[in-house]
C-alpha cells in the first residue's frame, strides 16, 4: 500500500504541474521568457550562434555585420522573430525576400520590417549563395513561426490537455497492475523456486538453506519491478512536458540528459569492466568463504560438532576475528582495482583515514589484544560471578573492546579490556561449571577460650545447614584458623551451587549463626570484647533467655580464696 502511495504522490504532482503549464506559459513574463532562451543558447565557435524560437535553434549565424557581432545579431534576429511569431495578426505568407536597392543584398523582412539581411560574407561562411541561404532562412521561419502559433491555440492546448489526462490515467493503471500483479505473482514465485531449488550443504551442515535462495531471487524481481516503475514514470513525465510548448524543453532536456547520462555510464562501465570482474572474483570468495565457514562454528558453538581442546565459547569470537581478517584480507587484494585508485583525493583520503586510525587507535588495539586473550584465556563468560578489584557482579557481556558487569546493587560498570590484563580477576563460578567443584563460602567468627570447640563447631555447622543455597553434601565443616591471645578464631566453610548469589546466601548465614549461638547460650563476643563479668547480666537477647533468669551477684574473694 505504501509503494501506490507514493505513485499516487508521484502521479498527482506531475498532472497538476502540466496541468497548469499552460496557465503558467500564458501568465510568463515576455522578458523573462527571452532571457531564459537567451541563457540556453549554446555557444559554439564554429557553427556560430543560433537563432532561437521555442527553444529549438533555427539558423546559425557565424558572421557579425557592420558594429554587431556575431552573438548580437542572433539576439537581434531572435527577438524580431518572436515578436512577429506572438503577433497573430501578421500572416506567415507576408513575409518574403528583398533585395536592396544599395548594395544588391538580400533581407528577409514582413510588412516593411527588416528581420534578417544576408550578406555575402554570410553565403561564404556556409560555403553556398545568398539566394539559396535566404531562401533556407525564410523556410525555416515560416515553419517555425507556423508551428508556434499552432502550438498555443486553445483548440491544441485543449488536446493536449486531453491526452495528459489520458496518459496520467493510463500511466496510473499501468503502475498500479504492476503493484498489484507482482503482489500475487512473487509470493507463489517464491514458493516455486524454495520447493524446487534445494539449499547447499556440506555433510550435514546447511550452507546456504532454500529458503534463502528465494529470498534472493524475490530481491531481484523487486529491483527489476522499481526499475520498470522507473521507466514508466520517465516516459510518462517526458511525454506530458513534451505537449505543451512552455515545458517541452524541459522534457527533451530531462531526455537527452539521460540519454548523455546512459553514454557516460556506459563508457566508463566498459572501460572499467577488467577491474569490476576482478572485484566480483573477489567478492564472490569472499562471501562464500564468509558461508562457509559459519556453519562449522556454529556447529561448535551448540555442540554438535566437538573439536578436541578447542572449546564452545571460543566458537563465536573465533569467527568473528576470522570474519575481520578475511575482509581485511579482500579489501587489500581489491583496494588497487578500486575507480580513481590513482587518483590524488583518493590518495589524499587514504593518508588521511591512516593518520586518524594510527593516531586514535592505540588505546583500542591495546583493549581488543586484551579481549583477545581474554577470550582464549578463558578468564570468563557471560553470566559467571567475578570479582575485579572492589568491583564484584556478574559478567553481562563481553566483546573486543569492553566487559560489562552488573553488580548486585544492579549498577552497570564498564572495564576495559585493557585494565583487566593487570588486574587479578576471581571467578567464583568456573569451578562448578568445569571442574566439577562447588564453591566454598567462608566466614569467620571469634569465640572465647571458655566456650568448647566441639560446640562451637556444631553450632555453626547447623547454622550453615539452615540457610538455603547451601549444599548438604558435601557438608559443611569448621576450622580454627588462630589461636589469639583473647579467642579462638573458627572459620566456618560452607559449599554452595549457586554463587550469583553470594550477597544473599552471606546475610542469610549470618542471620543463622546469630540465631543458632543464641539458641545454645553462646556470646558472640568478638573480635575483642573486654568486660567485667562478675555480677553483669549477659549480653544474650531477653527472647532467648529463661523466664527465671537473674543476674548474677557481685562476689568478693579474699587473695587465698577463701569465700567471704
Amino acid at each position: 500500500m505504501k509503494k501506490i502511495g507514493h505513485i499516487l504522490v508521484i502521479f498527482v504532482v506531475v498532472l497538476l504541474l502540466t496541468l497548469t503549464s499552460p496557465l503558467l506559459g500564458i501568465a510568463q513574463n515576455p522578458t523573462q521568457g527571452k532571457l531564459f532562451q537567451n541563457q540556453t543558447q549554446p555557444e559554439n565557435k564554429i557553427d556560430g550562434f543560433p537563432v532561437m524560437l521555442d527553444g529549438k535553434p533555427l539558423f546559425f549565424i557565424r558572421r557579425g555585420i557592420s558594429s554587431f557581432s556575431a552573438e548580437e545579431r542572433a539576439n537581434t534576429i531572435t527577438r524580431r522573430i518572436e515578436r512577429i511569431a506572438q503577433n497573430n495578426s501578421i500572416p506567415v505568407e507576408n513575409l518574403k525576400i528583398e533585395q536592396s536597392p544599395y548594395d544588391n543584398s538580400l533581407y528577409l523582412s514582413v510588412n516593411e520590417e527588416v528581420i534578417l539581411t544576408i550578406s555575402e560574407r554570410d553565403a561564404k561562411a556556409y560555403y553556398s549563395t545568398p539566394e539559396v541561404l535566404a531562401q533556407q532562412a525564410l523556410q525555416k521561419i515560416k515553419v517555425a513561426i507556423a508551428q508556434y502559433r499552432q502550438d498555443r491555440r486553445p483548440e491544441q492546448l485543449l488536446k493536449n490537455i486531453i491526452s495528459t489526462v489520458l496518459a496520467s490515467f493510463t500511466f496510473f493503471a499501468i503502475s498500479f497492475s504492476v503493484i498489484k500483479i507482482s503482489e500475487k505473482l512473487f509470493p507463489f514465485v517464491g514458493r516455486v523456486i524454495e520447493s524446487r531449488i534445494p539449499g547447499i550443504h556440506i555433510q550435514n551442515v546447511e550452507i546456504i538453506s532454500s529458503s534463502n535462495i528465494s529470498l534472493f531471487w524475490l530481491k531481484v524481481l523487486q529491483i527489476i519491478r522499481l526499475f520498470v516503475l522507473f521507466l514508466l514514470l520517465f516516459y510518462y513525465a517526458t511525454f506530458v512536458l513534451r505537449l505543451f510548448p512552455w515545458t517541452r524543453v524541459f522534457g527533451e532536456s530531462i531526455l537527452g540528459y539521460l540519454v548523455q547520462s546512459l553514454e557516460l555510464v556506459l563508457s566508463a562501465i566498459g572501460k572499467y569492466l577488467p577491474n569490476a570482474f576482478i572485484i566480483a572474483i573477489i567478492i564472490f570468495i569472499t562471501y562464500y568463504l564468509i558461508r562457509l565457514i559459519k556453519p562449522f562454528f556454529m556447529a561448535i558453538e551448540r555442540g554438535n560438532l566437538v573439536i578436541p581442546g578447542f572449546y564452545t565459547d571460543w566458537a563465536k569470537p573465533t569467527y568473528n576475528l576470522l570474519l575481520v581478517i578475511i575482509i581485511a584480507l579482500a579489501t587489500i587484494i581489491a583496494f588497487p582495482y578500486l575507480p580513481g585508485f590513482d587518483s590524488p583525493a583518493f590518495r589524499g583520503i587514504s593518508v588521511f583515514l591512516g593518520l586518524l586510525l594510527s593516531l586514535g587507535s592505540t588505546s583500542a588495539i591495546a583493549n581488543v589484544i586484551g579481549g583477545i586473550i581474554l577470550i582464549y584465556t578463558r578468564a570468563f563468560r557471560i553470566g559467571d560471578h567475578i570479582q575485579i578489584g572492589d568491583v564484584i557482579g556478574d559478567i553481562i557481556e563481553k566483546n573486543f573492546l569492553v566487559v560489562r558487569i552488573c553488580t548486585p546493587t544492579n549498577k552497570i560498570i564498564t572495564i576495559p579490556n585493557s585494565s583487566l590484563l593487570s588486574s587479578n580477576v576471581i571467578n567464583f563460578s568456573i569451578s562448578s561449571r568445569e571442574l566439577n567443584r562447588y564453591l566454598i563460602l567462608q566466614t569467620t567468627i571469634t569465640l572465647g577460650y571458655d566456650l568448647p570447640w566441639r560446640k562451637a563447631h556444631t553450632t555453626l555447622i547447623e547454622a550453615a545447614l539452615n540457610t538455603e543455597h547451601i549444599l548438604k553434601q558435601p557438608a559443611p565443616f569448621v576450622l580454627q584458623t588462630s589461636l589469639d591471645n583473647f579467642y579462638i578464631s573458627y572459620q566456618l566453610n560452607a559449599y554452595t551451587n549457586q554463587p550469583n548469589l553470594m550477597v544473599i546466601i552471606y546475610s542469610e548465614l549470618h542471620q543463622n549463626i546469630q540465631d543458632k549461638c543464641n539458641e545454645v547460650g553462646i556470646e558472640i563476643l568478638s573480635p575483642t570484647y573486654t568486660s567485667l563479668r562478675d555480677g553483669n547480666i549477659t549480653t544474650i537477647p531477653e527472647n532467648y533467655l529463661p523466664s527465671d533468669y537473674v543476674a548474677p551477684a557481685f562476689r568478693v574473694q579474699s587473695s587465698d580464696s577463701s569465700e567471704q
